[in-house]
């Protein structure tokens, strides 16, 4: 892998991806030291990256972020680039602790950008979709009925979470870990017994986000979507590491809620539940790690509701816009389809994976590249199941669901996981970069 490739990889998973897009929303806090690290309380990365994708057409950029900024478990960042008709702007900062509390903390990020092509497999809220048409973006509709045109991105996210003083975290706000070629050297925070009051971490939290999509019509019009929303989130990550798992299990229950405040075009709610499941299989002669790990995902948004006209025609009202609620397609959830191609009132998702940490690391003695702190690479095979569907039934959810299958390339460079993975399905190819392992 050449070093351009690299500095891509890293600045999207640091910068650009950032924990405000890690799944599930609410995150075990940790604190992360390797041995190889002569300097744990400040890291500090700065590169520059170019990348070409069809939204953005080619760009520049930069970006940077320092871990152990005020705080040595806080991070800040930021990122920028330009092309010729697309900009974008990007800053956060994660895991700030409140002086008066020790085991809440505050995260809180933005971003501002303009693509010259972006994509809704979506139809207008407000117009009725004619008798006999399948609703863009849902299980059965075609791959080219989506809008597409030049417009804005723009998000702004502020979490709030509170480890409980339970398990892992019973004496300490964040689980330390010890890591030894990016390995875990020290005692693991779970894996053993199901038990949150013994083992594992648990976190609960609140995140209030907001989206906002426009999309410029060629009559100098525009349509456009706000939502602003509130997501009261419980995990329990019963793992031996969460960052990297290799045994043990977590789960993550949500409520979303938009209450139709400021500029939201409409109420709706939506549930979401997520359970994972981590089987080491030990080291090989050629492997240091070989591990498999199941994920399974439902949602339902019981707001829903479709309203009809005198012809026919209908519309979906109170219900999640495409980009979030029940949706399926893009960087964490089939990631053989496009970023959100499947959206309907009610979700179902699988997925297995199979992960082989190499022995063989090409740059671990390279002088020049020390500062990536780059631990291990990882090969991964994937194979991923899912159905979006209009009502909440075993029968409907486990028909005619959509499959695809891929590989990666990840690798743990300062103490985070950063991830390529491709992935095939019926409608083609994509290739996604993105911080974290995908569960």
């Amino acid at each position: 892998m050449q070093l351009p490739v690299i500095s891509l990889l890293i600045i999207v998973a640091i910068v650009i991806g950032s924990p405000a897009h890690a799944k599930p929303s609410m995150q075990v806090k940790t604190a992360v030291e390797r041995v190889e690290n002569l300097n744990p309380r400040g890291q500090n990365l700065v590169l520059p990256y170019g990348f070409n994708a069809e939204s953005t057409g080619p760009v520049l950029g930069l970006g940077g972020m320092r871990k152990g900024f005020l705080q040595d478990q806080m991070t800040v960042g930021g990122a920028a680039f330009a092309g010729e008709d697309s900009h974008g702007f990007f800053a956060g900062v994660w895991d700030y602790r409140l002086p008066f509390s020790k085991r809440t903390f505050v995260s809180a990020s933005g971003m501002y950008g303009y693509y010259p092509q972006h994509r809704a497999y979506s139809f207008p809220r407000n117009l009725f979709l004619p008798s006999g048409f399948n609703r863009p973006g849902s299980n059965d509709s075609r791959e080219d009925a989506y809008l597409e045109s030049s417009g804005d991105s723009n998000w702004l996210d502020i979490k709030i979470e509170y480890a409980l003083p339970i398990g892992a975290t019973a004496d300490s706000n964040r689980v330390h870990y010890t890591l030894e070629n990016g390995l875990l050297a020290s005692e693991p925070s779970g894996g053993e017994t199901w038990n949150p009051l013994e083992g594992g971490a648990t976190v609960i939290g609140v995140k209030q986000y907001n989206r906002y999509q426009s999309y410029e019509r060629d009559d100098g019009g525009e349509l456009d979507g706000d939502t602003n929303v509130f997501e009261f989130g419980l995990l329990h990550n019963n793992t031996d590491f969460p960052i990297n798992p290799s045994r043990g299990s977590s789960q993550y229950f949500a409520v979303h809620h938009d209450p139709g405040w400021g500029d939201s075009d409409e109420k709706w709610t939506f549930l979401e539940l997520e359970a994972s499941k981590y089987f080491s299989l030990g080291a090989s002669d050629w492997a240091r790690q070989r591990i498999i790990a199941l994920n399974a995902w439902t949602g339902y948004s019981p707001s829903w509701d479709i309203q009809t006209n005198d012809v026919g025609g209908s519309r979906v009202t109170k219900g999640p816009p495409f980009l979030e609620g029940a949706t399926l397609g893009g960087y964490y959830r089939m990631r053989g389809f496009r970023d959100s191609r499947f959206h309907d009132k009610a979700s179902i998702y699988g997925a297995a994976e199979y992960r082989y940490t190499l022995d063989y690391n090409p740059i671990r003695n390279v002088s020049w590249l020390k500062f990536l702190h780059l631990d291990w690479w990882q090969l991964v095979a994937f194979a991923e199941v899912g159905r979006v569907a209009p009502e909440y039934t075993l029968d409907t959810l486990f028909d005619d669901m959509k499959t695809d299958v891929g590989v990666g390339l990840r690798a743990l460079t300062a103490g985070v996981v950063v991830r390529a993975d491709f992935a095939y399905s019926e409608e083609g190819g994509n290739l996604w970069f993105m911080v974290s392992h995908p569960f």
